[in-house]
């Protein structure tokens, strides 16, 4: 099946264009700045043709006629009709409590996503936009969701409730959601194939780390915990949130700085973290190099990731009762050598103990041998997660009308 897999954002589309039976990528690209002046699109095909597109891009509509444009010309394309599009597939970030499974799109789940739209002010209109836009343009292609939110589903309730009055979580769904869930998923999977056990003897930790941070604990393929909450900004340390904090502080920051509810949360998502800490960068990369060139405030910052890794992992650990592997992932988990060996560092009794040879040569088994938890370091792609699910979901679908 070939599969167009789209995740929008509020002035972007990154997009990706699956073969599900080779299960790669035909051709990917990224059209920015919708909206506004100097729109454009970068568009590449597996055998590394590529090609860069100036545009006046006002809206996604208009972003996504220019990606099959694009796909269908005769120098740079992948198709030779719209029609050899067999589904689209859309990353849609929160499913609320609807939703604990990819699902086809129709009317109900349409009016679900826009009830949802109240607790995911920032992303779900953009998603709920490239779908409206799709069904314009390929009205008979069939349309799939599938959300980062619903591998996070099923953890139990001592998991997802706060500690605050139960009332405020029955009128308005405040809880645990957790996000990344389809990056979480498909390592925790690969990790399971290459330990060659079934998942469902498995407990796995998985760190995504990149400028947004996760760490999930699965347990026997389900996710039972993980560290991003209510919202993205919860947990780790990231690139630009603050990850965990005290709410009083939040208050009391208002209270000092004269600050409104939405320079607040301006002040959180984008001014704390790794930036907000070292002053110098919200890139990890840039991070070490000015620690290593004495910047008190970047060491901080590092420090402050690291450590906050380390206790999340010992926390699942007694949260699951054991754990048979450890898992880095996203940008940074995936890249950093430096990352990698301070979170594992003095981990050796809780039965972590990296080989730093195989991490700096980017293998993907990077435990020594006598480790008892393995460590992996797997690349995740969440774009084939949403390909082959929503390639299961329209098989299904044809299957059911035959």
């Amino acid at each position: 099946m070939k599969v167009l897999v789209l995740n929008c954002g509020s002035s972007s589309i990154k997009y990706q264009f699956f073969d599900t039976v080779q299960q790669v990528a035909l051709a990917k690209g990224l059209v920015e700045r919708i909206g506004m002046s100097g729109a454009v699109l970068n568009h590449s095909r597996a055998d590394g043709d590529s090609v860069h597109i100036v545009g006046e891009i006002l809206d996604h509509t208009t972003g996504i006629e220019y990606v099959l444009a694009v796909m269908l010309s005769k120098n740079h394309g992948v198709i030779e009709d719209k029609e050899d599009i067999d589904a689209v597939g859309h990353r849609v970030v929160h499913g609320g409590e609807t939703f604990k499974s990819s699902v086809l799109i129709n009317d109900e789940v349409m009016k679900a996503l826009q009830d949802n739209v109240e607790i995911a002010p920032l992303h779900n209109p953009p998603n709920i936009k490239g779908i409206q836009a799709v069904s314009r343009i390929l009205p008979n292609a069939p349309q799939c969701c599938v959300f980062d939110t619903s591998f996070h589903a099923n953890m139990p309730p001592y998991a997802y409730l706060y500690g605050l009055p139960y009332e405020l979580y029955k009128r308005h769904h405040i809880r645990r959601y957790g996000f990344h869930g389809t990056s979480h998923r498909f390592v925790s999977e690969m990790a399971a194939k290459e330990l060659g056990k079934p998942i469902n003897e498995l407990k796995i930790i998985t760190a995504h780390l990149g400028n947004g941070c996760s760490i999930a604990a699965v347990d026997k393929g389900v996710s039972v915990d993980t560290s991003m909450g209510f919202t993205p900004l919860e947990g780790l340390l990231m690139g630009t949130r603050s990850g965990d904090v005290d709410p009083q502080v939040i208050l009391y920051i208002m209270g000092k700085e004269g600050l409104t509810l939405s320079e607040m949360n301006t002040l959180l998502n984008k001014h704390s973290g790794l930036i907000g800490v070292s002053g110098e960068s919200s890139d990890m990369r840039e991070i070490i190099t000015s620690m290593q060139e004495g910047n008190k405030r970047s060491k901080n910052a590092y420090d402050i990731f690291v450590y906050r890794i380390k206790k999340y992992i010992g926390a699942y650990m007694a949260a699951m009762g054991g754990c048979d592997a450890v898992v880095f992932t996203g940008g940074v988990g995936e890249n950093s050598v430096d990352v990698r060996k301070s979170v594992c560092e003095n981990m050796e009794f809780l039965g972590m103990e990296l080989d730093e040879e195989r991490s700096s040569k980017r293998e993907i088994l990077i435990s020594k041998d006598a480790s008892r938890v393995k460590i992996f370091r797997i690349p995740t792609n969440e774009e084939l997660v949403i390909a082959l699910d929503t390639e299961k979901i329209v098989s299904e679908l044809n299957a059911a009308k035959k």
